[in-house]
């Protein structure tokens, strides 16, 4: 049986190019970005609010911290040590809680800690767009849920906290 002429004229490299090609092609189709922007045109992605609490964080002047974080508006989001993408900063407040003491004659006495700036926490308000399914919202392809600790990184900081609210706009 003899090969038609097209055929004779290809060699194993050619085959092995059109293979590359072929890999090549399936990996851009099935890319996550082309899977985000399709996921986004049939409505399945949605904005979602989340609250993240990073307690215990020590800055020289917290006030310069907190209007850094309101001014850049944005920041990036790592979930579980995998990059989910960057969320918008809705609000950002100290939330630091204040120091309580019982008085020898029962009266309960509340102060401002006597050391600002040096042990404080920050609740952060962000909004990010994700998948809502019936097991959870789904953010840069991690489920994320109350109790997830998250990593928070600005242009001059870096911060790791914990989830604690999630809710569907």
């Amino acid at each position: 049986m003899q090969r038609p002429p097209w055929l004779r004229r290809l060699s194993p490299v050619d085959g092995i190019a059109s293979l590359l090609a072929v890999t090549a092609l399936a990996g851009v189709i099935w890319s996550p970005k082309l899977s985000n922007a399709v996921a986004r045109a049939t409505g399945s992605v949605q904005p979602v609010q989340l609250t993240v609490d990073v307690r215990h964080l020590v800055a020289a002047d917290s006030a310069v911290l907190l209007n850094s974080i309101r001014d850049e508006g944005g920041l990036n989001f790592v979930i579980r040590n995998q990059p989910a993408g960057r969320v918008r900063v809705l609000n950002v407040q100290n939330v630091t809680q204040k120091l309580v003491a019982v008085q020898p004659d029962g009266r309960v006495v509340s102060a401002e800690n006597p050391y600002p700036g040096t042990l404080f926490h920050i609740r952060f308000s962000l909004e990010a767009d994700a998948e809502a399914g019936p097991s959870g919202v789904v953010i840069g392809g991690t489920k994320l849920k109350i109790g997830v600790p998250v990593e928070l990184e600005g242009r001059l900081y870096r911060l790791n906290g914990v989830v604690s609210g999630v809710s569907q706009s």
